[in-house]
């Protein structure tokens, strides 16, 4: 099992502070996030996002399309994929609805990396695994809100797609806390996308601080 951790975020101020780091190896977005980042979702607009985070060695990103019906989200989904270069693989993101299912199945027929999202019940991992699609994201916060238990669902899921041998992969989103990452790392379930927040929380160890700032002190001259 190889870890692979994205950066859920459309600030290329936080693309900035995190992708240099090495910790992460792509980023996540959606119109929701483009929105709250103040990032206009227009096709030239994410262009110029894709560029800036390619300049940041990012190696994969994910942009979602949207459209009315199944013919849009594909129209959209092919566009957004245009935006590939040799450096940098754009995944298109699609929610797990039949309208995105359809669009998915022709864009994955082009070859073009497809990412499901908002996905909430196991039965849903079954589709994308039967179209083919690379990823598909359960929101393991929002089904928590839910008054489910998150963990056994998300557990579901992995167990589901290694039932039928399917190589689509389970990229958790909506993550809450760092104990989400190492609880589900456990059970085989190894592509995370978080925040910027929650990559702040896992340096946040009060011990690992304090033995790091003696080691500073110990080292210096007169110590």
């Amino acid at each position: 099992m190889t870890l692979q951790l994205l950066l859920d975020s459309a600030d290329p101020s936080k693309w900035e502070a995190w992708l240099p780091t090495g910790l992460f190896s792509g980023i996540t977005t959606n119109p929701t996030l483009l929105r709250r980042a103040q990032q206009p979702c227009q096709l030239d607009h994410l262009k110029s996002l894709a560029a800036a985070a390619e300049r940041l060695g990012c190696l994969e990103l994910h942009l979602q399309a949207w459209g009315k019906h199944a013919i849009e989200l594909a129209e959209c989904g092919a566009a957004l994929a245009q935006l590939t270069t040799p450096a940098l693989t754009v995944h298109v993101k699609l929610p797990i609805t039949q309208a995105g299912s359809q669009a998915a199945s022709t864009l994955i027929a082009a070859e073009i990396p497809i990412t499901f999202t908002a996905c909430f019940e196991a039965p849903q991992v079954l589709i994308a695994a039967a179209l083919g699609a690379q990823h598909i994201a359960p929101y393991l916060g929002r089904i928590n809100d839910q008054g489910r238990d998150g963990y056994t669902e998300l557990i579901a899921m992995q167990r589901a797609l290694e039932g039928v041998g399917s190589s689509c992969k389970l990229l958790v989103a909506s993550l809450r806390n760092r104990r989400d990452l190492s609880h589900l790392a456990a059970e085989g379930i190894d592509t995370f996308t978080i925040s910027a927040e929650l990559a702040e929380e896992l340096f946040e160890v009060k011990a690992t601080l304090e033995a790091a700032a003696a080691f500073e002190q110990d080292a210096s001259p007169g110590a």
